[in-house]
């Protein structure tokens, strides 16, 4: 009995300290932080911790934030889960860090939060995608609406005849995504001899835009042009156009500057690129974030420039941004 009595303390010690130091990480680092009397902690809630285009941000943040002698610490989900990233709002929100910059949400507990840290004087900021009925303090980031305005106006001038055109979306009940849809319709609009016939998810990962760019491709023998609208869209629509070998190769217009784009332009693979500057908003967050605790009241829009890349304008790897209108 005594036996038995021991081993299980022994089992339950460490495994209760590994559940309450897992927990305290994030209360470690702040108290890190402090140590290191930094003048504020900022926190950078992300869509997804691994993906290349929030890393964008969190590096051009982080940049800026040095520069200012500001803590900045960058979570949420491993994977895209609203309920993870809105929890790890909340989680913020009860660690009364400085400033909260994240991207904009239409779920109604993204509202809800947002109000709770007005009330714990805590203002928030929305990157990348806005939600202005919120109650944020403001928004850095794309046009959205132009954006996609752009990559309509970019299909129109670099195809000739009749165009049969599907898009491929990340999330369809994604604000910055259903914007840029929406511009790019009210462009391609104008043209009649382009039509849209299509509109499939990827739920923002490669393999879901090459799987639902496959199929596209398996039921309709007319496409002609294909648009990505999230950043790994394009690599998920080469992939599925490779592997399909249509007859006819689809005009590709992709979204965003990530290497792998830019090596597929290159290629001959991507004819086009909407690109945007994840690096410029991440310091602009920033930027206006500690001018507001400096100046009080900030400018409710920044928008971040956009551009159109094409294979001419990569020149040894590097972009050259042609910007639009």
């Amino acid at each position: 009995m005594l036996r038995k009595i021991f081993f299980t303390i022994f089992f339950l010690i460490p495994f209760s300290l590994m559940l309450y130091y897992g927990k305290e990480t994030f209360y470690i680092d702040q108290q890190a932080a402090s140590e290191q009397m930094y003048d504020y902690h900022f926190a950078l809630v992300t869509e997804e911790v691994g993906n290349n285009y929030w890393r964008l941000i969190e590096k051009g943040a982080k940049q800026r934030a040095e520069e200012l002698n500001i803590y900045l610490e960058y979570v949420g989900p491993k994977v895209t889960d609203t309920d993870e990233r809105l929890d790890t709002l909340d989680r913020m929100i009860a660690a009364n860090v400085d400033a909260i910059i994240t991207k904009g949400m239409s779920d109604p507990r993204f509202r809800q939060l947002v109000q709770k840290a007005k009330e714990h004087n805590i203002p928030v900021a929305t990157i990348d995608t806005d939600n202005a009925t919120s109650g944020r303090d403001f928004y850095v980031g794309t046009d959205n609406f132009e954006a996609g305005y752009l990559a309509g106006k970019t299909l129109i001038e670099e195809t000739e005849g009749e165009q049969k055109v599907v898009v491929i979306i990340g999330q369809k009940d994604a604000q910055n995504q259903m914007e840029r849809l929406e511009g790019f319709e009210q462009a391609i609009n104008q043209e009649k001899r382009i039509e849209l016939v299509a509109v499939a998810e990827s739920n923002i990962t490669e393999l879901g835009a090459a799987d639902a760019t496959y199929q596209l491709l398996k039921s309709r023998s007319d496409i002609t042009a294909i648009f990505g609208i999230t950043a790994l869209d394009g690599m998920g629509i080469v992939q599925a156009i490779q592997e399909f070998q249509p007859t006819t190769r689809p005009y590709v217009l992709a979204f965003d500057i990530l290497p792998e784009t830019i090596d597929l332009i290159e290629d001959d693979k991507i004819q086009a690129t909407i690109a945007q500057y994840p690096e410029e908003m991440g310091q602009k967050a920033v930027e206006e974030m500690y001018q507001l605790y400096q100046n009080g009241s900030p400018e409710q829009i920044h928008h971040t420039k956009t551009g159109v890349i094409k294979k001419e304008d990569i020149m040894n790897g590097e972009v050259f941004l042609k910007e639009g209108e």
